[in-house]
This record gives structure tokens, sequence and C-alpha cells, in this order.
């Protein structure tokens, strides 16, 4: 039987991990940086971004979306290595925005976390944002339960957003320049807090449970159908990869809160061929 294995090790707290060009990569968010891991465990840092990363995408010509938690803005890595302006999205919500997925047409949708999350508000509906290529704005979905991790699935027909406040996983119909219809329930989670998802090969969707120490993997309408442990640490995203694409990479720390994490390095890239 296939058993978790450590690939990369010292972060502070890991969101947002990608399987890009035969690596991982991810953002280190209270160390401000962007970063990419081979299989053998070389580490090396993309990028630098000041207000605190999170989700990773790609547009169509191979440079790299970021989103820049605090200050709300996406940014836009060039192939030299220069960092601009995508898109300011701080018009659209006054706490911060999290995690993202980027389409093949370079559209990227964006979740908005809707309350004072480290100061331990209570939850609040927030919006889903939509960032075209060209970096105009607009909300795709509203009154979500903070939009979290996103995936596509049925070839890009489906878009899957863990709402973690809510339990469970909306799925959308994109529908181009038009943008999201159809809002229905994929999959109920009670007693998981999804955080970053990934499409499986099956048709399933691995979930990082950020409460309970675990990836579950979930089937549409059934939940959850399998879980694999992370032992004392928290599951905060994953993601599908490696060679032949059978690889889970699972991303763990003891907390995702930034007085517990800023200064520390105990957050690790765990993976298992499943």
């Amino acid at each position: 039987m296939a058993r978790l294995h450590e690939i990369a090790s010292g972060f502070s707290f890991l969101e947002g991990v990608r399987w890009h060009e035969d690596r991982l990569f991810v953002s280190d968010v209270y160390a401000n940086s962007v970063i990419s891991a081979t299989l053998s465990g070389r580490v090396d840092v993309v990028a630098d971004v000041p207000g605190m990363p999170s989700g990773l995408g790609w547009l169509p010509d191979g440079e790299l979306l970021i989103v820049s938690m605090k200050d709300r803005r996406l940014l836009r890595l060039a192939h030299d290595g220069s960092l601009s302006e995508h898109a300011d999205l701080s018009g659209f919500t006054p706490w911060f925005i999290n995690d993202m997925f980027v389409d093949q047409s370079g559209r990227a949708y964006v979740g908005c976390v809707g309350y004072d999350l480290m100061a331990g508000a209570e939850p609040k509906p927030a919006d889903l944002l939509c960032v075209e290529p060209g970096g105009s704005a607009r909300v795709a979905a509203d009154a979500l339960e903070f939009p979290n991790g996103m995936a596509m699935v049925h070839d890009g027909a489906t878009l899957l957003v863990a709402e973690t406040a809510g339990h469970r996983i909306s799925a959308f119909s994109p529908i181009g320049n038009e943008g999201l219809s159809d809002r229905r329930e994929w999959a109920s989670l009670n007693g998981v807090d999804p955080d970053g998802i990934c499409a499986a090969s099956d048709g399933t969707v691995w979930v990082a449970d950020s409460a309970h120490h675990r990836v579950v993997r979930v089937e549409q309408g059934r939940g959850v159908v399998q879980e694999i442990s992370t032992g004392s640490l928290h599951a905060f995203t994953c993601v599908m990869g490696g060679a032949r694409g059978d690889t889970l990479f699972i991303c763990a720390a003891p907390s995702y809160r930034e007085d517990e994490r800023r200064g520390t390095r105990d957050a690790v890239i765990l993976a298992i061929d499943v």
C-alpha cells in the first residue's frame, strides 16, 4: 500500500499548490513568496509577494498569475521575472482575497473571504470574482459561504467551488463572457471543512479537510468515499501531478493563523500515489 512521504519542508504556511511543467508551484503565504519544488526536493523562490500570496494559475502565454491577499490584487509574473498588476480587486471586498482557478482561456476565478477571518469573526457570505484575460473584473457568483479551492471537471464544462463555511462543494456551468450559471450542490460535506481541492481522473475530487487532519476523496452526490490521514498536521491544499499524473501532493501545517505561523518553518509538502 502506498504511504505518505515528505517531498519538502521548512515552510511557513502553504496555499494554492499547482503542478506545472514537472514541478510543484505553491505560495508560502507568511514568508511572502511563491516557490517551486521538484520531486527531488529542490526548492526555488519564484516571486516575492509582500501582500501575501495565495492562489496561482497560468495565462495562455505562460505568464503566472498570483493572488496578493492583503492588498486584494491579482499580479502577473512575466517571463523576465518582473511583477505587475493584472487586476485591482480591492473595490469588490474589504477583506482578503484567497484561492484562484485559471481556466485554459486565461479567465481567473478568485474567491473573496468576506469577513475578518484572522480576528475570528463570524463567517459572512462572499463573492466569487471573475477576471478576464485582459484584467477586467466582475462578480461571477454571490452569497457563497467562504468560496475557497476550485477545480474544473467534465472537460471544462463544470466549475467546482469549495464553500468552506458551507461544508459543501457547489457546481457552476461556465458560459464564457456571460459568466456562471446553473448553481447547484455537487456534494454535501457535513463534518468536512473543504479548503483546497483538485480533480482526479475518475471524476471524483480530492479535498483538503482543513479542520480534521486529512484529505478526502469526494464523489458527486455521495460525499466522502475515501480518506487519507495527514497525522498531526492539518491539510490545506492539494493537487494531482507527478510523472503519470497519479500522485496526490498535499500541503500541511499545524495551523493556518498568521499569529501562529509567521516566523515558523514546519509546514511541509507530502505526496502519495493514489
